[in-house]
């Protein structure tokens, strides 16, 4: 386990919790000049640290707790009746690598993606230069997959392939095939490119109980969460 004594943090002034209304919220993150490796990063992972865009954070909140790091362990998975039905309604897709996102075709996607789904959201309005420092970036653990109808993109993961498991970075879809529930159908892809790929488990980011948002997370069992320095299974 690395020694985050050897490593240089910052953090962040207060600033109002974007996930619970009246909330402030706090972050701490890794020095922005330090290169993103892959076992450095995946150490830093088991801590409950994430990563966004160039900068790998995690909560630093005084007075809350509520932001859980919680991850799927991928071979003890099982998909329930909604989850077997999805991935039965997207049997039709083909799932590409890609080796950038920083195309029209992707961007397009995008914009009409947070047009049409979170405009009360940071992201909104959106521009190309915001979505290349968000999703884009140069680094050696960024993977990006591409699901296609024949040949048209409905949807993008961004995945971080990392030591012991994927990170599920960020996705976007096109809202006019809503019917096919694929946010959820590209966290199960995930879920099944972990055992693939022999990895342990996929990594959602943080789960806060309280946050309507955040609730799909828990319809994903098996689920761990990071708790006092321990990763706990949810009962």
């Amino acid at each position: 386990m690395i020694d985050l004594e050897q490593l240089k943090f910052f953090s962040t002034q207060e600033h109002p919790c974007s996930y619970l209304p009246g909330e402030t919220a706090k972050t701490i993150f890794l020095d922005p000049s330090q290169a993103i490796e892959q076992v450095l990063y995946s150490s830093l992972l088991q801590l409950g640290f994430r990563r966004s865009g160039e900068n790998i954070y995690r909560p630093h909140c005084a007075d809350c707790q509520q932001c859980i790091s919680v991850r799927v362990p991928a071979k003890e998975f099982k998909a329930n009746r909604q989850q077997r039905r999805v991935i039965k309604k997207n049997q039709d897709l083909t799932v590409t690598s890609l080796n950038t996102i920083d195309t029209d075709e992707c961007y397009r996607l995008f914009e009409k993606y947070i047009n049409l789904r979170h405009t009360d959201g940071d992201m909104y309005p959106t521009c190309q230069q915001d979505y290349q420092s968000f999703l884009c970036t140069d680094n050696a653990v960024a993977q990006y997959y591409g699901f296609y109808l024949d040949d048209q993109l409905l949807a993008v993961a961004i995945s971080d392939n990392l030591v012991q498991g994927l990170s599920a970075v960020y996705s976007f879809f096109d809202p006019d095939y809503d019917n096919r529930s694929l946010g959820t159908y590209m966290i199960l892809w995930q879920i099944s490119e972990c055992v693939t790929l022999n990895l342990n488990a996929l990594y959602l980011g943080y789960w806060i109980k309280k946050c309507q948002k955040m609730s799909y997370k828990s319809k994903f069992r098996p689920l761990e969460l990071y708790i006092n320095k321990q990763w706990l299974r949810m009962s």
